[in-house]
């Protein structure tokens, strides 16, 4: 597998950990509606809900270890999740200040404080890439008879133990580097204030294509750099007792986001619709719509996005660049919200009165404003560089789609499956399949198998073929639903070979 398909990889395993933060937004952000000063000081059950979403938010790292080994298994079992487990407390107990004392012979004064922060993110997405690796490897060897109850996964923990005190030493030289190489990085984007939290945020954008935009957050929402501006925002009163968190700039990685994605994408989608021909305007108002109220209401842009950054590439570039412009202001004019999902009008209100919270409703003025941009500018650039984009294409597909398809495109979850089974070449062709919010990961023999068109007309917004054996097939939120039908309607067919 080449090095983009590994990060794929990668990137779609971080969404299983990463999908347990709306239950901690959710959670707190109710405790803070109820008690938004006293951090359930004068109630109880605010307390017991910040508490609950806290127990998630505080251990991300452990988090990170386990989902990314379970999603990066072969056969997303639960042996490889225990790994990952013990992987990290291994690695993590003999990288703490007093063992690196202990085992270098050293006054714990002396210890490097990168030593002080091993329990991140990024060494539980280490651990769980490691993990994985060693269950994929191992977890069908047979031991001797006499070990016999210790073959297969139940030998992957234990082979993950000791590869983590080899892990441990290597670390244990690199480990002050990558820690202070990491800070550096964060530091640099944190020290040019409001610009950085623009230029991140126009990165993010650009990465959404091949879906590493995921690897970019965790820099600056979790604790890989020491922002973790999620968790600390998310911690509202707790985090500004503690220190961690600063009124007016604690959230400033996420709050631009909001404008964009309730507003902005919507008026993107109203543009893309005026100027879609007579013909095809119905077909395009129904796309758009659902598109954009999704945008709007949960925060997801994929099915929105991969509607033009493919067949318009300079619109989307000039979406990217409007994404860093509305961060930037958002940092600038200390307007704060945050989330634990996405910038939607959900995040919005369960965010809107933590404590760190700040002139957030302003955000929704300044959406106002990019709804309009969104809308003229790209009107604008579509009529006047007729751009092929949703409803103007000069050859619309229509003999695809088959009475068979159609029916599919319509029917439940199984049928659409089976119907994607044909689409991607059947299990002949596909060697894995994964899910990540709204994608179809594939790994396949041959991606010119994959054929595009009848991906499309069983709803599909969009398919990137990334190289000869990467595929992501954009079908929506039902994607995870899709994936695991996918695997038994392929597993069926490789059976009866």
């Amino acid at each position: 597998m080449n090095i983009l398909g590994y990060l794929q990889k990668i990137g779609r395993a971080l969404m299983v950990p990463v999908a347990t933060l709306p239950a901690a937004a959710i959670m707190m952000g109710i405790g803070y509606w109820i008690d938004p000063n006293g951090w359930g000081a004068d109630s109880a059950t605010a307390a017991f809900l910040i508490k609950s979403g806290a127990a998630i938010i505080d251990h991300m790292a452990i988090l990170f270890a386990v989902g990314v080994a379970y999603g990066m298994s072969k056969d997303k079992d639960g042996a490889a999740a225990l790994a990952g487990l013990v992987g990290y407390l291994v690695l993590t107990t003999l990288l703490s200040p007093g063992a690196v004392a202990q085992i270098q012979s050293i006054d714990i004064k002396a210890v490097p404080a990168a030593f002080g922060k091993i329990e991140n993110q990024f060494v539980g997405i280490l651990v769980g890439v490691i993990a994985a690796e060693l269950y994929n490897r191992f977890s069908g060897v047979e031991l001797h008879k006499a070990l016999a109850f210790f073959s297969g996964r139940r030998l992957v923990p234990i082979i993950t133990s000791f590869v983590m005190i080899i892990v441990a030493f290597v670390l244990m030289a690199i480990w002050p580097v990558i820690f202070n190489g990491l800070v550096h990085f964060g530091e640099s984007i944190k020290d040019m204030g409001a610009a950085g939290a623009g230029i991140y945020a126009f990165f993010n954008r650009l990465l959404i294509p091949v879906g590493l935009h995921h690897a970019l957050n965790s820099v600056f929402w979790f604790n890989v750099a020491g922002i973790n501006d999620i968790p600390n925002f998310l911690g509202g009163a707790k985090s500004l007792a503690e220190g961690t968190a600063v009124l007016g700039k604690t959230g400033m990685y996420q709050a631009g986001f909001f404008p964009i994605m309730m507003f902005g994408l919507p008026g993107a989608a109203l543009a893309i619709y005026h100027t879609a021909k007579p013909a095809n305007k119905a077909r395009v108002a129904s796309i758009m719509f659902a598109a954009a109220l999704t945008s709007f209401f949960t925060g997801v842009t994929e099915p929105l996005e991969f509607s033009f950054m493919f067949v318009a590439p300079l619109l989307y570039v000039f979406h990217a660049f409007l994404t860093g412009v509305s961060v930037y202001i958002a940092a600038t004019m200390q307007w704060i919200s945050g989330f634990g999902f996405s910038a939607g009008l959900v995040d919005m209100v369960l965010s809107s009165r933590n404590p760190l919270a700040k002139d957030w409703f302003m955000l929704i003025l300044q959406g106002f404003v990019f709804f309009a941009v969104y809308y003229f500018g790209f009107r604008a650039f579509i009529t006047a560089l007729n751009l092929k984009t949703p409803g103007r294409e000069d050859d619309v597909i229509e003999s695809i789609a088959t009475p068979e398809v159609t029916a599919a495109a319509t029917g439940s979850t199984a049928e659409l499956a089976m119907a994607y089974a044909t689409v991607v070449g059947g299990a002949a062709n596909v060697t894995n399949v994964d899910a990540c919010i709204t994608r179809l990961r594939l790994s396949v023999v041959d991606a010119d198998l994959v054929n595009e068109a009848a991906a499309k007309s069983l709803g599909a917004s969009g398919v990137i073929k990334l190289n000869k054996q990467s595929v992501q097939i954009i079908v929506g939120p039902k994607a995870e639903l899709i994936a695991d039908s996918l695997r038994a309607v392929l597993a069926g067919q490789a059976s009866k070979k």
